[in-house]
């Protein structure tokens, strides 16, 4: 229909009142806006409460956070291998003992309060044995543990049972190659220092293996302990009376946690070391020989992104050391006035100069 009488009741339309219906029934306007506003305002909390919660891995570490750096990447880019960015879809709580492993069953007392998803236990044995003695529900996973089987913390190596699992950091003779190693940049010497820190288990583990290798070379070696700053400063001084030709440090959370400090100690009392990890090397450090320990953590980070995709670490098998790595510094060598053997140049994995 078109003309006057169709323009006329398009007019009378649109002054017309519209007519709102809420379920069924008519209502008025000032109702119908009061509606949709509720309505609008509770869009928000039904979208909130269908979002999936973000997962909190619980990251519990017997180091400190200023020389951790390098491992935590690592770790991050295990987790980035499986699908999970630390700020979008994953958070890590982390909590730090700075080598006084008597503060690590209140930190994973207080991890597990988080009700984390899973719990990284980071930084060797003290940490490990921390985290299963605050929880037996919360998935673990630790870093580097010597012997996990006869500390308690798995059945086996090959189904864990239980909630933990991880990297295993045993591996038969490492504490006697590094004692060979030294034995071999450093011929004249007949007695060696070697480094522990008592309160770790794997310390005996090593100086059984250190004395034998020791035994075999025909010279001697004379273990040190240090569980405190004050107790490196009295083991790097007893070096002098002890006439010891060199210095084997072995892989440990305290120690890793002061590495500038050692590393300078070695310098200033100018004795030729080995250390078990690279980091020392880059450090001002003479030679290294183990683990990679960055390894160690980028795969911990695969086995925590798997857990959180729904496996279980009972069926995830505890994994050997894969990456080993002998590091030799050149310029400390030659401050030290060393000549390092050809041997050990074309066998060394990275020279540093």
């Amino acid at each position: 229909m078109s003309g006057p009488i169709a323009a006329l009741r398009e007019r009378d339309n649109l002054k017309r009142p519209i007519k709102y219906r809420h379920e069924g029934r008519p209502v008025r306007r000032r109702e119908f806006l009061s509606l949709l506003g509720s309505t609008a305002a509770a869009w928000p909390l039904a979208a909130r409460a269908q979002q999936p919660t973000i997962p909190v891995i619980g990251f519990l570490s017997s180091r400190s956070p200023s020389e951790s750096a390098g491992v935590i990447t690592a770790f991050r880019q295990g987790l980035q291998e499986t699908g999970f960015l630390e700020g979008q879809n994953v958070v890590i709580a982390f909590r730090w003992a700075e080598g006084a492993y008597s503060r690590l069953p209140g930190l994973a007392a207080e991890l597990v309060g988080l009700r984390v998803a899973v719990l990284f236990a980071a930084g060797g044995q003290p940490s490990a044995l921390a985290a299963k003695a605050a929880t037996s529900t919360v998935p673990i996973v630790f870093s580097s543990v010597n012997d996990p089987d006869r500390l308690g913390l798995v059945v086996s190596f090959n189904r864990p049972g239980g909630n933990v699992t991880g990297m295993s950091m045993s591996v038969a003779g490492i504490g006697g190659k590094s004692v060979a190693l030294l034995h071999e940049l450093v011929p004249t010497a007949r007695v060696l220092a070697y480094l522990v820190n008592p309160s770790n288990p794997a310390a005996e583990i090593y100086k059984k293996e250190a004395i034998a290798a020791a035994d075999a070379l025909g010279i001697q070696v004379r273990v040190l302990n240090a569980s405190t700053e004050a107790d490196l400063d009295k083991a790097f001084a007893a070096l002098a009376e002890l006439r010891a030709g060199g210095l084997v440090v072995i892989g440990e959370p305290f120690f890793d946690s002061k590495r500038d400090k050692i590393v300078a100690l070695a310098a200033q009392h100018a004795s030729p070391a080995i250390y078990t990890f690279r980091e020392y090397v880059a450090a001002g450090g003479l030679m290294s020989y183990g683990a990679s320990i960055t390894n160690n953590y980028y795969r911990a980070g695969i086995y925590v992104g798997r857990i959180l995709k729904g496996e279980q670490p009972a069926d995830l098998p505890v994994q050997l050391p894969t990456k080993f790595e002998l590091v030799l510094n050149l310029k400390t060598a030659k401050a030290l006035g060393l000549t390092i053997p050809p041997t050990l140049l074309a066998t060394a994995d990275e020279v540093i100069e």
